[in-house]
């Protein structure tokens, strides 16, 4: 059993910014495995399938991200996930662009969607961490970080080309080989 979240916020007007990435693996991995039926249950997007006789669950929480807690914490306790089963994929500004590294447990970083699952379901999840860089880094200083500003802020074109496709697929990977019970630990250069 599984429980694969994206971290996003809903609606329209966000569903291209960075803060987003989590979203777009989980509608990545949906396509990869054909499917888009999701229902609206746990205050989320949700998805339950069952892949090489393991239990997948796919969601996305609908109560934006400062609250994602609250939906993780409703499957969870629902399905008794165990919380070394959760993984939850999501920006991180302290990584360069594309780059992915994945923790089990940790700190939250000022990341408001970890804090607030923190608070509902404790640290010791699987974070897969992607890398979005911080506007100061991509902008050679010249500019003032505005963190929120920049983490609310579409992707380019030119991230659609040089990184962010690349990066998901490589994420959807590894999900697939952890789900198939080809590994069991997520590997990323």
């Amino acid at each position: 059993m599984f429980l694969i979240v994206g971290l996003g916020n809903p609606g329209k007007s966000y569903i291209n910014n960075r803060h987003n990435i989590g979203f777009k693996v989980i509608d990545a991995l949906c396509d990869f495995y054909n499917t888009k039926s999701f229902s609206k249950k746990f205050r989320s997007d949700f998805l339950k399938l069952e892949i090489s006789k393991n239990i997948i669950f796919f969601q996305k929480p609908t109560t934006y991200m400062n609250n994602s807690g609250i939906a993780l914490k409703e499957i969870k306790e629902f399905y008794n996930i165990p919380i070394n089963q959760i993984y939850v994929i999501h920006d991180e500004i302290d990584l360069d662009q594309g780059r992915i590294k994945v923790k089990l447990g940790g700190g939250h970083n000022g990341h408001n969607g970890l804090k607030s699952i923190d608070n509902y379901i404790g640290k010791n999840y699987y974070r897969i961490r992607v890398g979005i860089s911080r506007p100061s880094k991509i902008y050679d200083n010249k500019i003032d970080e505005n963190i929120s500003g920049w983490v609310l802020s579409d992707f380019t074109s030119e991230d659609k080309i040089n990184w962010l496709y690349d990066t998901i697929n490589k994420i959807t990977y590894e999900v697939d080989l952890l789900i198939n019970n080809k590994t069991q630990i997520l590997k990323f250069n």
